[in-house]
């Protein structure tokens, strides 16, 4: 009798989505040290990591790079340390506009913990590519610390400056992807805590999906959330962001998705911010109606099944009353907004176009008035979720689409 054998195979265990810079928050680096942390959903025997330079306009020099299970805060289980390599070679050189991936590392990576990636910055680089909402402390060593297991810390960063992804080798699974705005990035949620609802999916799917054979086949969930990300048009350099909330989802959707590791899932959390946004940071003239959003949606379906990949699709939830914190006057919510999201959400329920449909908004409205968030769900601001909405979005994925 033959046993059957599990192909091993590059699967995506983490990713971010890369931003261009916003006003205000532009970080440059000369002869130091990034110590960026990441939290891991699936493990393997063997990691890589990918660094982007897509955003910026000169070269990106990385001098040395080393990869190592976290322990606390910033230091790392020595015994773990490992020196990454890019063809051979222990520096690198990211074209203008483009990204490297590094050789593959001989480490063992448990499921579902945090690894150190560290990068040595030995010239001046400016942080035109990076993730502005990382909701995980970072830290940065004068000179090069890479190999130090207990961090020189001379500051903290709640950002990730140039690490867009680790890949771990993987028996057979298969990796999610998840992309959105704000609500998928995690905004809301405790920083440091890992409470966004792909977390949750991601625990869920390690913690219970591996009990037999016939438990989900994915395991590995990225999160390509970005806030005030939009669907339909890319953030414009006027509103208050400048062009720091990124290409439009149609826009990235090959780069950010499609082009990842061993994805054979995604699930598609946008279209809140096309909504809401004309009028409100953006001019009214590009308010968008239910059949633009639908329009979109087919267009990321197609794609993704062009590519033999399955689609699902989640309502978007209420946002009644929603407010920006730094400009409180600004009126984020109409009913004619409302009655957009409300023709979407009927589209949604009732397509069959895609392999699945995930009902967010049925799990986070208020039963006694539809059009806002369950207070207990509520972060504050009436449009994104604390830990325990998105605890409840990660339990409202069905487990059994991963088959």
């Amino acid at each position: 009798m033959k046993l059957a054998v599990m192909a091993l195979a590059w699967v995506g265990t983490w990713a971010t989505a890369p931003q261009p810079f916003m006003p205000g928050s532009l970080e440059t680096y000369r002869s130091e040290t990034l110590r960026l942390i990441v939290h891991v959903s699936e493990g393997g025997p063997k990691v890589r990591i990918h660094i982007s330079n897509v955003y910026g306009d000169k070269p990106l020099a990385i001098g040395g790079a080393h990869v190592a299970r976290r322990m606390m805060g910033a230091d790392v289980d020595a015994r773990s340390d490992r020196k990454v390599t890019f063809q051979g070679l222990s520096t690198a050189r990211v074209p203008a506009h483009g990204a490297v991936v590094s050789d593959p590392v001989d480490l063992d990576v448990p499921v579902l913990s945090d690894l150190a990636v560290s990068l040595y910055v030995p010239q001046t680089a400016v942080a035109t590519t990076s993730h502005l909402l990382a909701l995980q402390t970072s830290y940065v060593a004068k000179g090069d610390a890479t190999a130090a297991s207990s961090f020189p810390v001379a500051k903290t960063i709640d950002t990730w400056p140039f690490l867009t992804g680790v890949d771990v080798v993987a028996d057979g699974r298969a990796s999610i992807v998840a992309i959105g705005s704000s609500t998928t990035d995690g905004d809301g949620s405790t920083r440091d805590g890992n409470h966004r609802w792909p977390d949750g999916l991601a625990a869920r799917l390690n913690n219970k999906g591996r009990v037999n054979a016939t438990g989900p086949d994915a395991s590995g969930v990225m999160n390509l959330g970005i806030i005030g990300n939009r669907l339909l048009k890319d953030s414009p350099s006027s509103t208050p962001f400048g062009n720091g909330l990124g290409e439009s989802t149609l826009a990235r959707f090959n780069r950010d998705v499609l082009d990842q590791a061993g994805v054979k899932y995604v699930i598609v959390a946008i279209g809140v911010n096309d909504i809401i946004f004309p009028g409100t940071f953006t001019p009214s003239v590009e308010a968008v109606t239910s059949q633009n959003i639908i329009d979109g949606y087919r267009q990321l379906l197609a794609r993704a099944h062009k590519k033999r990949i399955r689609i699902f699709i989640t309502t978007i939830p209420p946002f009644e009353n929603a407010f920006y914190p730094d400009d409180k006057t600004l009126v984020v919510y109409t009913p004619e907004k409302e009655a957009v999201r409300k023709e979407v959400n009927e589209w949604i329920r009732s397509t069959r176009e895609f392999d699945a449909m995930i009902d967010f908004d049925a799990v986070l409205r208020d039963p006694s008035r539809p059009s806002r968030l369950l207070p207990k769900f509520d972060s504050g601001d009436h449009l994104h979720c604390n830990d325990a909405g998105y605890a409840a979005k990660a339990n409202a994925v069905p487990l059994e689409l991963f088959r």
